[in-house]
């Protein structure tokens, strides 16, 4: 894992869930590091292992030596996000070991299918926990914490606009919006722009093949998302041309209808 001194040239990018190396979130610092950025990135094993997927043995090793093959200095940081003091330890640490963060990068996620009548209190709190208040606490310390140049500070959370028969995901993460763009407005002060970014269903192992054939059926485009083309938008809202795009739900989702 790379470490050392602080970074003197590259601005710091703090990228959650970054669990799988086909995920949304390893996308994400990919393409960051490629165009600048040291990384930290924050990961929670225990959420995969729940899941139909399972956990992806050495995924950490492996992202973290593709983000160095960029240049980046890197961070891996284990967090549980549903636990309200994680936030502020991942900033601990993330300082401790790279610096101050400029670009906050919100991919983590619960995120079980369920509806009105069959989700349960624990796992709506769960969600609510993860998805909602995990994203106000790690916005918060990151306004909190910014002193880097008036301008240059970034929020960006991926959600999502699937809530029927995904109940409590759809909830947390509409919640979570509201919550991302009031930062556009209270951390106006820093500089500091905030975005919300909707990618519509991105392949990354998780679709059968009855969805995999109604989404390719429902975009015009006739294909797949994928990460990178998530990545390639935050990749340019992180960046100086990106600055004037704030306070915005945007939809990266190829037109599906």
């Amino acid at each position: 894992m790379t470490t050392g001194a602080f970074p003197t040239r590259r601005p710091l990018a703090l990228v959650t869930g970054v669990g799988r190396t086909v995920g949304i979130g390893a996308g994400i610092a990919r393409r960051l590091a490629a165009s600048g950025w040291d990384i930290a990135f924050t990961y929670w094993n225990p959420y995969d292992a729940r899941m139909a997927w399972g956990t992806e043995p050495g995924a950490t090793g492996a992202i973290d030596r593709d983000l160095a093959e960029q240049g980046a200095t890197t961070a891996a940081i284990e967090a549980d996000l549903a636990d309200p003091d994680t936030p502020a330890r991942v900033y601990d640490e993330t300082e401790r070991r790279l610096g101050p963060v400029t670009a906050l990068v919100m991919c983590h996620c619960e995120s079980v299918d369920s509806g009105l009548l069959d989700t349960t209190v624990e796992s709506f709190d769960r969600h609510f926990a993860v998805n909602t208040r995990a994203t106000w606490l790690l916005i918060r310390e990151f306004g909190r914490r910014f002193t880097a140049e008036h301008g240059t500070g970034r929020i960006i959370s991926l959600t999502s606009d699937h809530t029927v028969g995904n109940l409590p995901y759809g909830a947390s993460k509409g919640a979570m919006d509201r919550i991302t763009l009031a930062a556009a407005h209270e951390l106006a002060h820093l500089g500091v722009t905030a975005n919300a970014v909707n990618p519509g269903p991105v392949d990354t192992g998780w679709m059968s093949e009855g969805i995999r054939a109604h989404c390719l059926e429902a975009t015009p485009l006739g294909r797949l998302g994928t990460p990178q083309d998530t990545a390639h938008l935050v990749d340019f809202l992180c960046s100086r041309e990106g600055q004037w795009v704030n306070g915005q739900l945007l939809k990266s989702n190829g037109g599906i209808a």
